[in-house]
């Protein structure tokens, strides 16, 4: 059942890291990304910190993933 688990967290970490990158790159070429003067705009910041704890999420997911199969 450990290894089930630790498998379904690497998965994810996988899942996770290929698929918010991506979506980052479409935010950030989005039209509401950033305002007349370029600056970034809320619409982006918002993305860019929840992509960033997805990211995080799915480091943590990996390196508990890693412990449980080295462990099993």
């Amino acid at each position: 059942m450990i290894t089930a688990l630790a498998v379904l967290l690497l998965v994810n970490a996988v899942w996770n890291a290929i698929v918010w990158p991506q979506f980052y790159k479409r935010v950030s070429r989005d039209d509401r990304a950033r305002d007349a003067a370029g600056k970034p705009t809320r619409f982006l910041i918002v993305h860019a910190v929840l992509i960033g704890i997805s990211l995080l999420i799915a480091a943590v997911s990996l390196v508990v993933a890693i412990v449980a199969l080295v462990s099993a």
